[in-house]
């Protein structure tokens, strides 16, 4: 199964003050702010929804396609995901925008001082989705995730018109978003992605309630935190699938892209709905241990022993398989 994401690819830049801002604020000066901070720490992070992604399916063997805009210095982070099993060859290189990053800069007491660029990542708009189609041998399935809004309208719009079945998954962007983009965004879509607060947001932004959702989408996904995921789907008991036993919750970033990197990697492989769940809690419950998104490693054998756990031995059976050597 040809599964291409679309998203965002981005590095993080995070630097450690050591000291308070609010020791350095003057109260009626406010108005002509003029600060620079000696930093202790820089810690440089590849990042991105759409590359996180294509990261985890890769570490799982699925070798997925990533789909969006990147600039002239992505060479090493390129190099990073194909070495992890990712196809960039779809990746567009903007000649004039450097690659977006998030900047941040936090103090003593876990204040931060943040400022985004999104660079390279308007032009994902300008990527047709058959030219991906065409290189790869067609596509099954889109996963459609935050990125340049533009990018994911046009792109859920070419999934519609060319009947690529597509994944609608809103993350980030859902904030911006009215309730026109959203209908436009899930409605056909075969997978919608949220979490339960999205959930609440996408019902209140359309106007829809959750079961006239499920009359538009194939299925929904919605995690739970630590009580796990719950997968409806129009006139069909729920599935609920809880979480496995973490050793320790060291970052929660980007743990929601792990978890769709483990469903989606079970749908490449052909396993059931629960059993998909199943691999994205547990990819997930390895990220939130990890201080960072991509710095997991995936150990075969150790990752079947805790699923084995988690799930039982008939589980496992159907997972071991599938899973990358």
């Amino acid at each position: 199964m040809r599964i291409a994401v679309t998203g965002s690819i981005a590095t993080d830049h995070l630097m450690t003050f050591p000291g308070r801002f609010a020791d350095q604020l003057v109260a009626d000066q406010l108005h002509t702010v003029s600060l620079s901070f000696l930093v202790d720490a820089l810690d440089v992070r590849r990042g991105g929804v759409g590359a996180n992604i294509c990261f985890g399916m890769g570490q799982l063997g699925a070798r997925p396609i990533l789909v969006g805009a990147a600039g002239n210095d992505f060479g090493e982070y390129r190099a990073w995901l194909e070495r992890h099993g990712v196809d960039t060859a779809s990746v567009r290189i903007s000649e004039v925008q450097h690659t977006a990053r998030f900047i941040c800069t936090t103090d003593q007491d876990h204040n931060q001082i943040g400022s985004f660029y999104t660079g390279a990542m308007s032009e994902a708009r300008l990527i047709e989705l058959q030219a991906v189609a065409d290189r790869v041998g067609g596509l099954d399935l889109v996963s459609i995730g935050a990125d340049d809004p533009e990018a994911m309208i046009r792109h859920t719009e070419e999934c519609r018109t060319r009947g690529i079945p597509f994944a609608a998954d809103f993350s980030q962007q859902i904030a911006r978003m009215d309730g026109d983009d959203i209908r436009v965004l899930l409605d056909g879509a075969a997978y919608l992605f949220n979490n339960e607060y999205e959930k609440g947001l996408i019902e209140t932004k359309t106007g829809w309630t959750g079961a006239e959702i499920l009359g538009r989408v194939g299925t929904r996904v919605t995690t739970l935190g630590a009580h796990g995921v719950r997968i409806e789907r129009k006139g069909e008991p729920d599935i609920e699938v809880h979480c496995p036993e973490e050793d320790a919750k060291v970052d929660p970033t980007g743990v929601g892209d792990a978890f769709r990197a483990g469903f989606l990697s079970g749908l490449s492989w052909g396993v059931d709905l629960e059993r998909a769940a199943q691999v994205g809690n547990m990819l997930a419950t390895l990220v939130i241990e990890t201080l960072g998104t991509q710095e997991y490693e995936l150990r075969r054998g150790h990752f079947m022993e805790r699923f084995t756990k988690a799930y039982g031995d008939t589980a496992a059976a159907d997972v071991q398989q599938h899973l990358a050597h």
